[in-house]
């Protein structure tokens, strides 16, 4: 009765598998068409997620999303120890049928992903749905641009005070909120239900991993390492939240972010935001004019330059190979994920805001 018993658990595990391969490989298929996904996913199934997803997670004070990745590398460390002692025991069969269920555990986890959120990824551009021109520039336009984002961030800085530098987490958090659902109010193409940011009770091991935030796709729960320099928190905030917009690809998730906070009246917010803003650019003119950019360099002001300096010197305490691990990790993530580019995708950012600048007419 046991052996029966095991044939029938292979056999309905084999035909899981199976059918669980066919469903993911629809989703390749869909994949290929953005403008379905924009219309029946994006806007559609997506949201219901949102709708059902949102008030729900946002009703706790802490990262549910986070208890749910301890829980998933708990059963992956226990799993890689049972199949280890099943090979040494040398138990085929249970070896075999432990195996396959854990395949099927993996094939769950990935269509988890893609339909609660992953499919944002291949919608169409960003560029496409916010009707942005073509965002090619030349290095005269970089110059520009980057120049009026040191004159922000500048004049942004010296209004930014001690008290704002000086603000708790919990006020931080409610004013990028603020700003994110004004966005989504006042500009098309930037919906979103209820955003919400959390800190991450995994943010010492985040410094390690030089990471500033992730969104967790399975709970819709955005989350922000809380130990980072005060001034990046309202940006990165933003960015996160941005996800939740349906924002997949990281740059277009920098660009939302940018725009929700160039359009708020938060003193630290507006000055975080541009703060990225020059450093996105001045990256891109280092690679097509390094003397353009030592010479915009002279315009920093002294306080800006003493925040790349903290920044800096802030991620160098926690930089070693657990950082470049995860570095190389999520870029083989990024480009399995309509993301070419993988971790330069950040920089890409810089198009869309040029195409903006454009757009709106600010480019001179």
């Amino acid at each position: 009765m046991t052996s029966g018993f095991k044939r029938n658990s292979i056999r309905s595990r084999i035909i899981a598998v199976l059918l669980l391969a066919l469903v993911i490989f629809i989703l390749i298929l869909i994949s290929n068409h953005p403008d379905f996904i924009e219309h029946y996913y994006s806007k559609g199934f997506y949201r219901g997620i949102c709708y059902v997803f949102h008030p729900v997670f946002n009703l706790f004070p802490f990262s549910i999303g986070d208890l749910v990745y301890l829980f998933v590398i708990g059963c992956l460390v226990y799993s890689a120890i049972k199949l280890t002692r099943l090979l040494i025991k040398r138990q085929w069969r249970s070896f075999g049928i432990f195996l396959l269920g854990l395949t099927i555990g993996i094939q769950v986890f990935i269509l988890g992903f893609y339909l609660f959120w992953g499919m944002n990824y291949f919608r169409p551009s960003a560029a496409e749905r916010l009707n942005l021109p073509d965002s090619g520039y030349t290095t005269a336009d970089l110059k520009s641009v980057t120049s009026m984002l040191i004159d922000s961030a500048n004049n942004c800085r010296t209004r930014v005070t001690t008290a704002d530098l000086g603000q708790d987490n919990k006020n931080i958090y409610h004013t990028a909120v603020t700003a994110v659902t004004a966005l989504s109010a006042n500009a098309k193409g930037f919906y979103t239900y209820k955003p919400d940011i959390k800190p991450s009770i995994l943010s010492t091991l985040l410094n390690y991993l030089g990471t500033s935030g992730y969104y967790n796709p399975f709970t819709g729960e955005a989350q922000i390492n809380y130990q980072m320099p005060v001034f990046l928190k309202p940006f990165v905030a933003c960015h996160e939240m941005s996800h939740q917009m349906g924002f997949g690809p990281e740059d277009e998730a920098d660009f939302a972010g940018f725009m929700a906070g160039i359009h708020s009246h938060d003193r630290l917010l507006r000055y975080s935001a541009y703060y990225l803003g020059v450093q996105e650019f001045m990256f891109a003119l280092r690679r097509q004019d390094s003397i353009a950019r030592k010479e915009l360099r002279k315009n920093i002001s002294q306080p800006v330059l003493n925040d790349f300096k903290t920044e800096r010197k802030y991620w160098l305490s926690y930089e070693g190979k657990l950082g470049v691990l995860s570095s190389l990790f999520y870029d083989d993530f990024l480009k399995a994920n309509n993301q070419p580019q993988g971790l330069n995708t950040y920089n890409q950012m810089v198009r869309l805001v040029m195409g903006w600048y454009k757009k709106n007419n600010l480019v001179h």
